[in-house]
């Protein structure tokens, strides 16, 4: 029998949203809670990313009286997922609807308040099942609720920004309504000075307000810079962690279970190469090593889907940067992405997930590079520009071009003039016809919302026609593992 430096009746292991959420059902039914933090800021990938959760059938939906049901959810949830093992079963997906009013409630119960992402689109709303503002988040709010917590927040945007912020944000130079987006903004960076507050919004703000519950409200700890190291099995069963605090090891007892919630393996090269046959590069929490999956594996842990992640386009990073992830701007129209050669090969406007699948089977060792004419340039905010450093250093790098004509871009990248010129012909030729024969981009809702109204015949489609042209090489990134 081990003998425990401490015991709690549960132990989570890892303090994003997946662990924060945990600890909150477990504290709410008046468990003691300990949350382990292998590094030394808490809030995981969560903090860092746009805190958009897709509840499908949540309370929001009806008190807006949106329609939606258990079974559409279900449905699409069969179209889109599939059975891709042991994770994606019939049960677990009737569970996790079937807890969509359960989490949002006791949520509410102390306090914390949501919005709907109502323009939002599912990733494939035209399949099965499939609908638009689904999404809810957590309203900007003030972090120093979290007191000194803050200090170890893994903050990298202390704005007030929600997700519909983001798509006319992007058009702010060319719209009265991305003007009123970014004045609406503006106002609530203001607002907030005015009265005291420090407002967050996305990511922090959805890990602020569950750690601001759960550590603040209901008294779960958080230990920081206290990675797992194993768990204690005994009798066949787990009955607590090994884990390092401050140097020291020490073990802790779960009398009611443990939670591996500590992320990917997202920055473990030796791992990305095993499973993903690539070095990747990430975007996420910088800690996502792989050590509770490892754990887990040593205890008799069977692991699926470890060939798989939340892929998606970024920018090339400068040596030592993480990648810039592209999120909206590839749906933009003046704009392509070609692969080393000149050719298109996909969607530039399907979902991220999709377009990083696209670009590891067409060449996951290839080179890749987004393309704008002069009107991309000029029209649109590219979040993604401003994120991936100096335009002399890209240049520097091999990363940023920018020429007057598309041969010369092409000598510039190192594609061939003559495809890539055709490319660009051929894509012209649907922008004004507003259908892409290829690929489809912009046949979707989801394609459609980060595109420009704008522009017809179709929102996703603009032709490359007037220079300067400016290519950004890009690689297969992702949001986590």
């Amino acid at each position: 029998m081990t003998t425990f430096d401490q015991t709690y009746d549960v132990v989570v292991v890892g303090s994003g949203a997946a662990g924060l959420a945990t600890a909150l059902g477990a504290a709410d039914g008046g468990l003691r809670v300990l949350i382990l933090e292998s590094t030394d800021k808490w809030g995981g990938n969560t903090a860092m990313s746009g805190g958009g959760l897709w509840l499908p059938n949540n309370p929001l939906m009806r008190r807006d009286g949106v329609l939606d049901s258990r079974e559409e959810a279900l449905e699409y949830l069969e179209a889109t997922v599939g059975e891709a093992g042991r994770a994606s079963s019939r049960a677990r997906k009737e569970a996790f609807v079937d807890g969509v009013d359960d989490f949002v409630n006791t949520t509410e119960k102390y306090g914390i308040t949501w919005a709907r992402a109502a323009d939002y689109p599912d990733y494939y709303p035209e399949r099965p099942g499939g609908k638009i503002g689904r999404g809810i988040e957590v309203k900007p709010l003030d972090s120093k609720v979290l007191g000194p917590w803050y200090q170890s927040l893994r903050l990298i945007m202390p704005l007030p920004v929600m997700t519909d912020d983001v798509w006319e944000v992007q058009r702010a130079f060319s719209s009265f309504a991305g003007v009123k987006r970014v004045a609406r903004i503006g106002s609530r960076v203001i607002g907030g000075l005015l009265t005291g507050k420090r407002l967050v919004g996305i990511g922090a703000a959805l890990a602020t307000a569950l750690q601001s519950v759960v550590v603040g409200k209901l008294g779960a700890d958080l230990w920081l810079n206290s990675p797992l190291t194993a768990l204690i099995v005994e009798d066949g069963k787990v009955v607590g962690v090994r884990a390092t605090r401050d140097g020291r090891p020490v073990a802790i007892g779960a009398s009611r279970g443990v939670m591996l919630a500590g992320g990917g393996f997202d920055y473990n090269r030796e791992w990305r190469q095993k499973y993903h046959g690539i070095d990747g590069a990430p975007s996420g929490n910088p800690g996502n090593l792989g050590g509770p999956i490892a754990a887990a594996e040593q205890a008799g842990a069977a692991l699926e889907l470890m060939d798989d992640a939340w892929w998606g386009a970024s920018i090339a990073p400068l040596h030592g940067e993480p990648a810039a992830f592209i999120v909206g701007e590839r749906a933009l129209p003046y704009s392509i992405i070609v692969d080393g050669r000149g050719n298109r090969f996909a969607n530039e406007a399907e979902s991220y997930v999709d377009l990083g699948h696209n670009m590891l089977r067409h060449d996951k060792d290839g080179t890749y590079w987004l393309i704008g004419e002069s009107r991309w340039l000029r029209r649109y905010v590219r979040s993604f520009a401003l994120a991936a450093g100096k335009p002399a250093e890209l240049k520097r790098a091999g990363i940023l071009a920018r020429a007057q004509s598309l041969a010369q871009l092409a000598e510039m990248i190192g594609a061939d003039p003559a495809t890539l010129i055709a490319t660009v012909d051929r894509f012209n030729g649907f922008a004004k016809a507003g259908v892409d024969g290829d690929f489809g981009r912009g046949n979707s809702a989801y394609d459609r919302y980060y595109g420009d109204p704008k522009v017809s015949p179709n929102p996703n489609l603009g032709p490359l026609e007037k220079g300067p042209f400016e290519a950004w090489r890009i690689v297969i990134g992702d949001l986590g593992t």
